[in-house]
């Protein structure tokens, strides 16, 4: 009877220890969760699951949405238009010239014919693709008429082919940078670089 008693205790402690052990992990739950919701939460949208687990997260996010929305609004009002960067001289200009219709330059009002008081400018980018061009390298070739005549066997001058950085091949050294360029600055595989040329007809 005696064992039993004891038994029944050491029962009892261990449940009622469990209980305060399920407790303070229910509360350090909580607490990480809310503070995962502050920290990484998206602050437009209620959290997955909170209601099930506790209530005060959503209380919490709303709170700091109202909060954000206070601020924007106050900055709003407070801040400067950020004005664009101008684009370096360096670049070459086209300009273009966009008017309106002659019909169009005469007062609403009265009639009377408007005069230009002014202007307004603006300026974009435009990209323009690199070009390709054949350089087609020409040798003339000299021989002797008068040996030709006697029937003696000419020799035929020719200007030596310039120099190219592969014998016998269609590339230029410009094209070559180009080439090297992509393939070790900018990482494009050579293969990509062949289905580029592909699409404009040519077969390197």
């Amino acid at each position: 009877e005696q064992l039993k008693q004891m038994l029944l205790e050491l029962q009892q402690r261990m449940e009622s220890e469990l209980a305060e052990k399920d407790v303070a992990y229910q509360l350090l739950l909580e607490r990480y969760n809310l503070k995962l919701a502050q920290e990484y939460g998206k602050k437009s949208e209620k959290m997955p699951g909170a209601d099930e687990v506790f209530n005060e997260v959503e209380f919490v996010l709303d709170e700091h949405d109202k909060k954000l929305l206070a601020k924007e609004n106050a900055d709003v009002t407070t801040k400067i238009k950020p004005k664009r960067k101008p684009l370096p001289q360096a670049l070459p200009r086209k300009v273009v010239v966009v008017d309106i219709d002659e019909s169009d330059k005469i007062c609403d009002c009265c009639q009377s014919p408007l005069h230009k008081m002014g202007e307004s400018s603006s300026e974009a980018l435009e990209f323009v693709p690199a070009h390709i061009k054949v350089i087609k390298t020409i040798r003339p070739k000299y021989t002797c008429r008068h040996c030709e005549r006697n029937g003696i066997e000419s020799v035929v001058k020719t200007a030596l082919m310039p120099a190219t950085p592969i014998p016998k091949s269609i590339a230029t050294p410009s094209l070559l940078s180009q080439i090297i360029t992509c393939k070790y600055q900018f990482g494009l595989p050579l293969n990509r670089q062949e289905t580029m040329f592909s699409d404009i007809g040519l077969e390197l």
